[in-house]
């Protein structure tokens, strides 16, 4: 006797829908204490570097003071003054070579320091996340830099030419070291104020922040920028002023175009999910 298999008896295919992609790989998993000797390991490589960086600074620095005196020394020749820079200690100009070696110290190593951070946080993350971190490090350290070299050729040029522009019976003698602290100020706070589309991305990535929020309140954040401008900048003058404000603005639109990427990404990735549900 032949038995018959009835139509519902047979299993169905599964739908699509139904079919999910493989898991993405897993983060690594270590132990407190593990963490505590890999932390322990990558900050010792770290200074290591910054040592080693700050013995190279230190001995290439004297290089690096005639490029950086550049601007000064150009400024006093153009308002026909004597074109020499002094230092009023004994010290003075030691303390001026060991100083700018450790910043040069601190450049030199950095891509080191970034790749132990790198090693230090890379096992703790997926795949996508990796590439996230990486971009972020990289976009950085160019806007960094970005913000240093607008400082150097464009605002300290104009900043130094408006300073001795104004003569009278005082002849001025300007110290090496606190032309060294003036130049430090202006080229560390453009390299900071460069660093505003991060800030934003992380801002929006946690979604403080939307582009719509960000184009709404454009007029609070041009007073915000006026503040930070009129801070940083050394100088009265409002023509200075603007030079800072200038790209602190373009930046803010660029901002505003990394939120608009970050929050589409995020609210396609929770749309996503919820289908998924």
């Amino acid at each position: 006797m032949t038995t018959s298999i009835r139509p519902e008896s047979v299993p169905e295919p599964e739908s699509n829908s139904q079919i999910t992609a493989p898991a993405e790989e897993p983060a690594g998993a270590m132990t407190f204490f593990e963490h505590l000797s890999e932390l322990r390991k990558r900050i010792i490589y770290s200074l290591y570097a910054i040592g080693i960086g700050a013995f190279i600074g230190v001995y290439v620095s004297k290089y690096f003071i005639n490029w950086i005196t550049k601007p000064m020394l150009e400024a006093l020749k153009g308002a026909h003054l004597d074109h020499n820079l002094v230092y009023t200690h004994p010290a003075g100009y030691l303390n001026l070579v060991i100083t700018l070696g450790v910043y040069l110290g601190l450049v030199l190593s950095s891509p080191i320091v970034l790749y132990q951070i790198w090693l230090f946080v890379a096992p703790a993350l997926y795949k996508h996340e990796r590439g996230a971190i990486t971009g972020f490090m990289f976009s950085t350290v160019f806007l960094f830099l970005a913000g240093i070299a607008f400082g150097y050729f464009v605002t300290l040029p104009y900043i130094l030419k408006f300073l001795v522009s104004f003569q009278g019976p005082a002849v001025p003698m300007i110290s090496i070291n606190e032309y060294f602290d003036l130049t430090l100020m202006v080229l560390l706070g453009l390299g900071l104020v460069f660093e505003l589309p991060i800030l934003i991305f992380f801002l929006s990535l946690f979604g403080i922040v939307t582009p719509k929020f960000l184009w709404k309140n454009f007029r609070y954040a041009i007073l915000i920028i006026a503040i930070v401008a009129a801070i940083v900048t050394p100088t009265p003058d409002a023509m200075t002023m603007l030079i800072f404000m200038a790209p602190m603005v373009g930046l803010y639109f660029v901002g505003i175009a990394v939120s608009a990427v970050v929050t589409r990404r995020r609210e396609r990735r929770l749309a996503t999910a919820v289908e998924a549900r």
